[in-house]
C-alpha cells in the first residue's frame, strides 16, 4: 500500500446564462463532478457567493472529505483493537474566515463524532483512537489549520 496515489476527477461549469462571464453578475455559479463512472455531483459556490445553495459547495465539500477521511481511519482503527462499533455520525463543523479584499481560508474544523459501541470497557480506549486516526487521515495531514475532535462514546 505505500507509494504514490493518483486521482482524477473532471469539473465542468454549467453555469453560462449565454453571455459567459460577461461582468459579475451575468453568470451562475454552477458546475459539475465528474469522478471515474460515479454519480455526478452538482456544485455551486456557497449562497453568500451568489451560489445555489441547493446544490453543494466547495467548503462543504472539505468539511465533508475531512470528517469522511477521519470516521474510515476510526472505524479501521477500531477493528484492528477489537472494538466493535456499531453506529457512528459525525455533525462537523467547520470556521472560515473571509479577509475584506475577498479571499478567506479556513481557521478550524472540529468534527463531533458520536460513536456507539458494544462494550463499557472499551470507553477509554475508543476515545483515544480518535487522536490516532486523526494522525493516519491524509486529508486532515493535507490541511494547513486544526482539525478538533469532541467525541461522544457511548455502548449499547
Amino acid at each position: 500500500m505505500n507509494g504514490i496515489h493518483h486521482y482524477f476527477s473532471e469539473i465542468i461549469w454549467t453555469g453560462n446564462r449565454g453571455i459567459g462571464t460577461t461582468n459579475y453578475k451575468s453568470y451562475d455559479r454552477d458546475y459539475t463532478i465528474h469522478i471515474n463512472n460515479k454519480t455526478i455531483i452538482q456544485g455551486s459556490s456557497d449562497a453568500a457567493f451568489r451560489g445555489d445553495s441547493t446544490k453543494h459547495n466547495p467548503e462543504e465539500l472539505l468539511l465533508v472529505s475531512l470528517s469522511s477521511c477521519h470516521m474510515l481511519w476510526y472505524l479501521h482503527l477500531c477493528s484492528e483493537e477489537g472494538i466493535i462499533v456499531t453506529e457512528y455520525i459525525d455533525n462537523a463543523k467547520g470556521e472560515m474566515k473571509e479577509e475584506p479584499n475577498g479571499c478567506g481560508r479556513f481557521v478550524s474544523v472540529t468534527l463531533f463524532p458520536k460513536v456507539t459501541i458494544t462494550e463499557k470497557a472499551w470507553i477509554e480506549k475508543a476515545e483515544a483512537l480518535h487522536k490516532k486516526a486523526n494522525q493516519m487521515c491524509f486529508i486532515a495531514n493535507s490541511v494547513n489549520f486544526p482539525v478538533y475532535h469532541k467525541p461522544t462514546i457511548i455502548y449499547k
